[in-house]
């Protein structure tokens, strides 16, 4: 028996697995999709089958866009997410920069201190953080929640990165500063761009969290002008009644930025990982 043919079943065995993962995960979020096309009686009376002429409804995304301010939401969502991803991938590609190629005292001792920030969860510090913010004057705004999210997602950044930094030639780099580059050109022009991969893995994994997080908008910026669109979703929920029409539609419109993301940095994101785990 060759090779090929002992190794097809493992291939088939493998791919079976992955499929069904794959099915398993998607479930819950094809089903919110899905039934946020149906009226209440369709999501009550078959919430398992995909909508029919008698069952489909758009009540959900009418009420979503025309009652509860959803657009301001998911600006309010999108501006704290850009920031924050700008401000981690910019601080933490540096600060991995600087781990990775320079060597001084407590260079060792840094790079585990801040690895300690993914083992330890910021929410440890939300007392901190609110005497912090109220100290500043930085409730309810979205400042509050940029700079939170950025020390959030820093560690993870930077352990990231620096790994990543460190497989980029010496030669390369010592050849831009004979030629007379400053470092921070060094770092923009010749380093960056060969750790595009590991930014978009960063920019995914840091992404995710941001937006769909309920704890810090709830505590830092509950007010109607800060709101995020998973506080918004709130605004549906009721002790007696519930319009889970709309929550399926808010839900169903705040998927879309992460398939977005998604689907610009697939290839970036699986060359990140394919390359990390082959490192």
């Amino acid at each position: 028996m060759s090779i090929a043919t002992r190794s097809l079943p493992r291939a088939i065995g493998a791919h079976a697995i992955l499929l069904t993962y794959t099915a398993i995960a998607l479930f819950p979020v094809i089903l919110v999709i899905m039934n946020s096309f149906k009226s209440r009686a369709g999501i009550f009376g078959a919430p398992l089958t995909p909508p029919t002429p008698k069952t489909f409804d758009l009540i959900g995304y009418t009420t979503v866009i025309g009652q509860g301010d959803f657009i301001h939401y998911f600006q309010n969502s999108l501006v704290v997410t850009v920031g924050s991803l700008f401000f981690v991938l910019l601080f933490g590609a540096m600060a991995a920069f600087a781990l990775s190629e320079y060597r001084f005292r407590g260079n060792t001792m840094m790079g585990l201190y801040l690895a300690l920030g993914i083992m330890i969860p910021i929410r440890l510090a939300t007392v901190a953080i609110l005497q912090l913010m109220v100290a500043s004057g930085l409730v309810n705004t979205l400042t509050a929640l940029i700079l939170v999210y950025t020390a959030q997602g820093l560690p993870l950044a930077v352990f990231i990165l620096s790994e990543f930094m460190k497989q980029v030639s010496d030669d390369l780099k010592n050849a831009g500063r004979i030629d007379g580059l400053s470092e921070y050109t060094i770092f923009f022009r010749l380093v960056v761009p060969l750790v595009r991969p590991s930014m978009a893995t960063v920019a995914v994994f840091t992404m995710i969290p941001i937006w769909n997080d309920l704890w810090f908008p709830l505590i830092l910026a509950p007010s109607e002008e800060t709101k995020t669109v998973t506080l918004g979703a709130q605004l549906f929920l009721g002790q007696f009644v519930t319009n889970w029409n709309a929550i399926l539609a808010a839900l169903s419109l705040a998927i879309l930025p992460v398939l977005v993301l998604y689907v610009i940095f697939s290839r970036q994101l699986i060359r990140g990982i394919t390359s990390g785990a082959v490192k």
